[in-house]
């Protein structure tokens, strides 16, 4: 029989039809030669290229569809980005800080002074409420604990609210705290489940949902949210005091909570459909002991490397065949209340100063040996604005969106690589844990020769801005971090704060990584400068606006590690206020006095001056004016 011709290019209704019209007169010319459209045979034809016709639109369709870049169908961009790691928003809030008010009494301290008396100082778990006055049906929920106690954080204040009468002391104070929102309810859903089921579905009943914020069974155990199923970790947060851990309670006012990992069976994942409704996943885990460490197992390696034949020994495996459970955690047996937070949007882009309504906050304070009439005053001086615009809601993420997002998620794989990486995850870390205003990483470098590997804590001795014999380590990398004081001075970062980031940290950093947690260096600085003022001005008024200038160039806010001072850029700042006819002189010295409150580390401004340029030190490090008012000291002369 001879091999007959047949076409694969043909795509379209078309193309199978004049295919199969050429195939039929080359290979059956005495069968069949009626190929008039109204003939039975050329039904029989076209029925067949109508067949192919749709087939091939579908295989295209489906290949299509399975490539995330070409893909239209939300359900299977949405399916492919949960494969690749990307969870896509059903709703997209509206964030802002909060400003939160107290009021507090005055107490004398041992020298008769009048200071604030902490004591009264309020903790509001995370949850408080503050509806906006324009739009009562707009909700803002705290993502963390009011601490007004956290005197070491750098976003509060205190002030005198009044003075005594008599003696003139403070009588009162008020002390403001920021606290970070997100436009949301608070709502929760039960779940009746009568009997385990592997991979248990839920499917909550709104759909503008910003966040699961916890799931309890019957028996009041808690459920945890991890990316997939197969993470049996967790990050758990525990009140830093002496029942939790005896060594860090010290640190309390300055971290509040302490950071661990904890392993669970509980666990669950979300994933949104196609009409943005969220879902909850469990694990398979139904027997009462099962499978659930991530840990290799016997049992399963033997199942592909035969153990105990020695000719199997070289038989190739798949690591994933001991490294994954079979269960995936628990599934849950009784009833489960979801408490979910629902919102955002468009309309939860309010004004500032339009939320001002607290409409509902709970108390966490020590009342043994207070004043119970002093303490409703201070509960009832609670007070709440926005200073700033709530910004950033909007609706649900658009396909593009989608796409655009999980194509970056997963390139990043949730691990820090870049110095950038690890920079952003320190700052990432919540406050509650340990406020770190400023982080600087490099290669290690270790100081002296001494060479060091994940140490927490470690303190570099002597006057290192001028240390020179050093021995690299390619292997580790030093991360130099400081924090805020209460008058936002920089700081060095107490243990816990540094250890709770080391915990955070571990979760992102390459097994090859080490990690080394170190202080940065503060250089305190004091500005002596003259100016010549211009004939018309006021020589007092034009100098206090210098010293503003100096002050506002000199936040250490916006000052980072390792920035050096360019006095040319200085004095054309100063140059250009009113009133300033010329910068006479300008001189930087290093204030290292630690009995005045100074860093106490010294460094040699004349030798690190080149080209009026202020170089810092080889070992990271910032400089700051710690004492502006006294620090930058002016004078106006004469010609």
């Amino acid at each position: 029989m001879a091999e007959k011709d047949i076409k694969y290019l043909n795509k379209d209704f078309s193309g199978f039809r004049d295919s199969l019209v050429e195939f039929a007169k080359n290979y059956f010319p005495d069968t069949y030669n009626d190929f008039n459209e109204s003939s039975p045979g050329m039904m029989f034809i076209e029925m067949s290229s109508y067949v192919g016709d749709v087939l091939s639109y579908y295989t295209d369709y489906q290949l299509r569809e399975s490539l995330l870049s070409q893909a239209q169908e939300r359900v299977n961009i949405l399916d492919i980005a949960h494969s690749l790691g990307y969870k896509a928003k059903p709703t997209v809030p509206a964030y802002v800080d909060l400003s939160v008010y107290q009021w507090l009494p005055a107490i004398e301290d041992g020298s008769g002074n009048a200071i604030p008396d902490m004591s009264y100082a309020l903790k509001i778990p995370t949850g408080m409420s503050v509806d906006a006055e324009s739009n009562s049906d707009v909700k803002f929920t705290t993502v963390e604990e009011v601490n007004f106690v956290q005197t070491g954080s750098a976003n509060t204040n205190v002030t005198v609210y009044s003075l005594d009468d008599t003696t003139g002391e403070p009588n009162a104070y008020l002390i403001k705290t920021k606290v970070r929102a997100v436009s949301g309810e608070s709502k929760s859903e039960t779940f009746t489940i009568s009997e385990a089921k592997k991979f248990q579905k839920l499917k909550l009943g709104a759909k503008d949902i910003i966040q699961i914020q916890s799931v309890i069974d019957a028996d009041t155990n808690k459920w945890y949210n991890v990316p997939y199923l197969a993470q049996d970790t967790i990050f758990e947060e525990l009140q830093n005091n002496s029942s939790n851990d005896p060594t860090t309670s010290t640190d309390t006012n300055e971290t509040p909570y302490l950071l661990n990992l904890r392993r669970t069976a509980r666990r669950f994942t979300t994933k949104i459909d196609k009409d943005n409704y969220t879902e909850l996943l469990f694990g398979a885990g139904i027997s009462s002991n099962p499978d659930e460490l991530i840990t290799p197992n016997p049992s399963t390696i033997g199942n592909v490397l035969q153990i105990g034949e020695t000719s199997k020994l070289d038989v190739s495996f798949d690591p994933a065949n001991m490294m994954f459970t079979r269960a995936y955690g628990k599934a849950p047996s009784s009833n489960l209340t979801v408490t979910y937070l629902s919102g955002g949007g468009i309309k939860s882009n309010v004004v500032s100063g339009d939320l001002t309504k607290i409409s509902s906050n709970s108390f966490n304070i020590d009342e043994d040996g207070l004043d119970a009439s002093t303490l409703q005053t201070v509960k009832d001086s609670l007070a709440v604005t926005n200073e700033q615009p709530a910004t950033g809601g909007r609706s649900f993420e658009t396909n593009e969106e989608i796409r655009q997002n999980a194509l970056a998620s997963y390139a990043s794989q949730n691990r820090a690589v870049t110095k950038e990486d690890y920079i952003a995850r320190v700052y990432a870390m919540p406050a509650k844990f340990g406020s770190l205003a400023k982080a600087y990483i490099t290669k290690d470098d270790a100081v002296n020769n001494l060479l060091t590997t994940d140490v927490v804590g470690d303190q570099p001795q002597g006057n290192a801005p001028n240390s020179t014999e050093t021995t690299a380590n390619p292997l580790a990398l030093n991360l130099y971090v400081l924090s805020y004081d209460l008058n936002s001075n920089m700081t060095i970062a107490n243990d816990t704060t540094k250890r709770n980031l080391q915990t955070y940290l571990s979760q992102y950093r390459l097994l090859t990584d080490a990690i080394n947690i170190r202080n940065g260096f503060v250089i305190n600085i004091g500005i002596d400068f003259e100016i010549i003022v211009l004939p018309s001005f006021n020589g007092k008024e034009v100098l206090a606006k210098v010293i503003d200038r100096i002050k506002k160039y000199f936040d250490v806010s916006t000052w980072q590690f390792n920035q050096p001072i360019l006095l040319n850029d200085l004095a054309a700042k100063l140059s250009v206020v009113d009133g300033v006819q010329a910068l006479v002189n300008i001189q930087i010295k290093n204030n290292v006095s630690e009995a005045s409150g100074y860093s106490g580390n010294e460094y040699n401004i004349d030798a690190a001056t080149s080209n009026n340029v202020i170089y810092p030190s080889q070992d990271p490090c910032i400089f700051e004016i710690k004492y502006p008012d006294s620090d930058i000291r002016g004078k106006v002369v004469g010609y």
